[in-house]
């Protein structure tokens, strides 16, 4: 979640050609469960939700949350339904927070801080129901536990967290792998970049499942980098350690066909939309011929997303500025204009889609 400037001068592990680009094939959208096990998971019967986009509905919302004291207090409610759903749970909000602002972790911000970096005008916007949006310590101290909660919300049916990662993560991750298998041309996952990666969960889940790759995680919030170091080195050694750089996504300074996989973990519903084309289209940059972009997030199709009460999708959108530009964004389209082929869209859990598409060889 989050992302993305200029980086320091790092080069990626090695940089492949780029054969010629043939015909671009038709976008082929497929909407299923990623796993059998948790049967198929439901589409609503619209394309986005009422309370999305150019809606009376949507324009109605819009106008609560312009209204200052009103805003200010959809933000602090969103922000206490969030850690009362988490300590609801199980997940120690509070204690996993006082860990992390007491710890060592100040100390990790220097060697991850890039002062090169030039932040975009939208990702100063308060996010989150934090006024300094990403760019804070408070914001990374939660993260983890907001993530974790973020699963359970999903998956409401599974007996615990793990079992609820083990469902969403799993089928998200699957979903990756069956499409870089289909389409990649027999290459192998070498080298992954995760955009976006905020305090590392998502580029961790990808470590784990590809432990032999080189994996990097970019984001654009220090504070998040900080925290990602900080609890990566506290864990146990890797073969391949984890490389984060504090950049902008849409403008990486990386070198071209460096990556096998590009991944987004709900990272575009916090992005205006002319964000979300730079990012597909860095991420084509990035990519070698046959490399995969995985891109994850909320389901517009999603009839639990489509059917939440009132309260909820208010509350939720006082907290998210770009999720109108989201739920209104051709995700698919902006893929096939950026080059991509094999495009193919999956419901992976009942909340979010996995996108999936393919450099041409």
């Amino acid at each position: 979640m989050h992302m993305l400037s200029l980086v320091s001068p790092v080069t990626a592990s090695h940089a492949r050609c780029r054969s010629p680009k043939p015909r671009r094939d038709s976008v082929l959208v497929v909407r299923m469960a990623a796993s059998s096990e948790v049967g198929a998971y439901e589409e609503g019967q619209l394309e986005r939700p009422k309370w999305a986009g150019d809606t009376p509905l949507s324009r109605l919302v819009k106008a609560i949350i312009s209204f200052k004291p009103l805003y200010s207090a959809l933000k602090l409610g969103a922000r206490q339904v969030l850690i009362s759903t988490a300590e609801k749970t199980n997940i120690p909000w509070r204690e996993m927070t006082k860990e992390i602002l007491e710890s060592d972790v100040y100390k990790e911000l220097e060697s991850v801080e890039n002062p090169s970096v030039v932040y975009p005008d939208y990702y100063l916007n308060p996010f989150h129901a934090y006024d300094e949006g990403n760019l804070s310590w408070l914001a990374a101290a939660e993260a983890e536990a907001a993530t974790m909660s973020m699963a359970r919300r999903a998956i409401p049916y599974a007996s615990s967290l793990e079992e609820a990662n083990q469902i969403m993560r799993g089928n998200w991750l699957q979903a990756i792998e069956d499409h870089h298998l289909q389409y990649s041309g027999n290459s192998t996952i070498e080298d992954i970049m995760d955009v976006g990666c905020s305090i590392g969960v998502s580029t961790i889940f990808l470590a784990d499942k590809f432990p032999h790759a080189g994996v990097t995680g970019l984001d654009l919030s220090p504070y998040f980098l900080a925290v990602a170091q900080y609890k990566e080195k506290k864990g146990a050694p890797r073969k391949n350690t984890i490389r984060w750089i504090h950049a902008n996504g849409e403008d990486t300074g990386l070198p071209s066909k460096s990556f096998d996989l590009v991944s987004f973990s709900a990272v575009l519903h916090e992005c205006p939309e002319r964000a979300i084309i730079g990012l597909v289209r860095e991420a084509f940059r990035l990519l070698i011929p046959g490399g995969t972009i995985a891109i994850t997030d909320q389901a517009p199709k999603s009839k639990i997303i489509q059917n939440l009460s009132p309260v909820l999708f208010t509350l939720m959108k006082s907290t998210e500025p770009f999720l109108d530009e989201y739920y209104l964004t051709d995700l698919e389209g902006r893929l096939t204009e950026a080059g991509f082929i094999h495009v193919q869209t999956m419901l992976t859990d009942p909340r979010h889609r996995t996108v999936t598409a393919t450099v041409p060889h």
